[in-house]
């Protein structure tokens, strides 16, 4: 299944009401580096220790996630960062029905922070920032993402 597209007039509104959050100047650059660019802006708006806007995460979230998914396919894996966004991924064998056997649930700034490689696997699962279920519940290979 290939990854949802987002409206890149929604994803700039988001992306530029937070960048106004943080005193920025509104995003220039084309619509293909509108989600790094998203993700980079909710990143700063953590580091500066306050919280993104609701809109901006949840496209950084799902661009993520959708990233994960295309570079690992498949449906034995659920990552769940709520309120945001699931995804299922990982090749192996399939669950139909029911809560998947092999589950990965964790905040938003973990996943960012893993995704982009701030933080490893191992650290976050041992500070207990991921609940991670299942013989394949280990994201280790794919991340960082970038």
């Amino acid at each position: 299944m290939p990854p949802r597209r987002p409206d890149p007039v929604k994803v700039r509104t988001a992306l530029d009401a937070q960048l106004a959050a943080l005193g920025e100047p509104p995003f220039t650059g084309p619509d293909t580096a509108l989600p790094a660019a998203c993700v980079a802006a909710v990143l700063r708006a953590y580091d500066g220790g306050g919280e993104p806007l609701r809109d901006a995460a949840r496209f950084a979230v799902r661009h993520l996630l959708d990233e994960l998914a295309a570079r690992a396919p498949g449906r034995t894996v659920e990552v769940r960062v709520p309120p945001y966004a699931a995804v299922q991924c990982v090749e192996g064998p399939r669950h139909t029905r029911g809560t998947p056997p092999n589950v990965i649930e964790t905040d938003p700034r973990t996943w960012l922070d893993l995704a982009t490689g701030r933080v490893s696997w191992e650290s976050a699962l041992t500070m207990g920032r991921i609940a991670a279920s299942g013989s394949r519940a280990d994201l280790s290979a794919y991340l960082p993402l970038r």
